[in-house]
């Protein structure tokens, strides 16, 4: 069904983002939204991000430079040269595409736009995916209109910017939330325990290295009953091919499945890594997961993604350094081996979810240009050090960009 703009008319949005999956899904989403809703929408982003699968075709990509500022002081002069050149060719985009409002989905790529919507006095708004604020958006928070969530506690936000905050949850690809209506697949003690396994989009070699060994590991009424799927690296597939058929475990391998929410559909348990479009994706469907974070994330953001998930029952965390088949094992065994277990930690995975994201940031972007915010928009509150909570007050997000926008 096909959404109307809020107030009737049709108005143009800039959304911008860094070249990953993980900042580009949730804008892919958005901007589905957005034009359901009979709106424009534009992409600002980098060479990687105009040229990653998913992207609508109704969805016009502009590549910007943006620069990096690592930890060497030296490339930053190059890489504010980039940031204000993508800055200027912003402003010239502007001009002609006249937004409504920018929202920026994190990543350098973003920081150009955002940097020059402050410029042209237009609404903006970061959308962070993480459980930690990332770099980029921590550096605009202060300048934003409005800085939406997909947790209800991020660190490194600042309970200064908490009237800014709104809950709106990370949005997900289309044909991930449809499975929400659908049932956990059944689970017996004699049916198949289906297991998948992925490390991200170009895999994981420790899990290639650790999950055959661990599975083998279990119980022999258990393993006699495994069926899995594992994405590896081009390199490791052979390898790990060779561990499964040495554990007499059936499984299907690849580098990449095209029909990855259909293999989500059918788990009963997954293991990977804790992205945040990964969680968002487990939570929208109610899949019980074991989660590795990556040990080289910025902030350690994936271990921190993981807290609410594994509070409410609907995961088990493991860090890198502790996963080892026998840990594995252990963990597999405490989930799977009454069949109910598996089924409430789905449940409390499943009771995670906002599976409304999507509807709920384009509510606050349209509500930055005007039209009546809906009531599901949250507005944070000054929490503890360790980060924002949120809770529900609508409107506040409209009145602060109606207020920057008078002289």
């Amino acid at each position: 069904m096909t959404s109307e703009p809020r107030s009737g008319a049709t108005r143009h949005y800039v959304l911008a983002a860094g070249g990953t999956g993980g900042h580009l899904i949730p804008a892919f989403a958005l901007a589905a939204e957005l034009h359901q809703r009979g709106h424009h929408v534009a992409l600002i982003t980098d060479a990687r991000g105009a040229g990653i699968p998913g992207k609508p075709d109704y969805l016009p990509a502009h590549v910007l430079p943006a620069g990096r500022f690592g930890k060497n002081p030296l490339g930053w002069i190059a890489g504010v040269r980039a940031v204000l050149e993508g800055r200027r060719m912003a402003l010239r985009l502007f001009e002609s595409f006249q937004p409504s409002a920018i929202v920026g989905f994190g990543g350098y790529p973003a920081l150009p736009a955002l940097l020059a919507a402050t410029a042209a006095k237009l609404p903006s708004i970061v959308h962070e995916q993480n459980a930690v604020l990332g770099r980029v958006n921590r550096l605009l928070a202060g300048r934003v209109d409005a800085i939406a969530t997909s947790y209800d506690e991020v660190d490194r936000l600042s309970p200064k910017h908490a009237a800014k905050v709104h809950l709106t949850g990370n949005p997900v690809r289309a044909e991930v939330l449809a499975l929400r209506d659908q049932d956990f697949p059944a689970f017996s003690e004699e049916s198949l325990l289906r297991i998948l396994v992925t490390g991200g989009s170009q895999g994981a070699r420790v899990l290639s290295e650790v999950v055959p060994d661990g599975l083998a590991m279990l119980p022999p009424a258990l393993r006699q009953r495994l069926q899995v799927t594992q994405q590896a690296r081009p390199e490791d597939l052979e390898a790990v091919r060779r561990r499964y058929a040495e554990h007499d475990i059936p499984a299907e391998l690849g580098t990449y499945f095209e029909d990855m929410h259909e293999r989500l559909a059918d788990a009963h348990l997954f293991i990977g890594r804790a992205g945040a479009s990964t969680i968002a994706e487990l939570t929208a469907v109610g899949r019980p997961a074991i989660l590795i974070p990556l040990p080289i994330a910025t902030d350690d953001h994936q271990a921190v993604n993981t807290r609410e998930m594994v509070k409410a029952g609907g995961a088990r965390m493991i860090r890198q350094e502790a996963f080892q088949p026998k840990e594995l094992a252990k963990q597999i065994q405490v989930m799977a081996v009454n069949p109910q277990s598996l089924a409430n930690a789905a449940h409390c995975a499943f009771n995670c979810g906002r599976p409304d994201a999507a509807q709920a940031l384009a509510d606050l972007v349209e509500g930055m240009s005007g039209i009546d915010l809906m009531d599901v928009i949250r507005v944070g509150e000054t929490a503890p050090a360790a980060g924002v909570a949120a809770r529900t007050v609508p409107g506040t997000a409209r009145k602060a960009a109606k207020e920057r926008a008078e002289p």
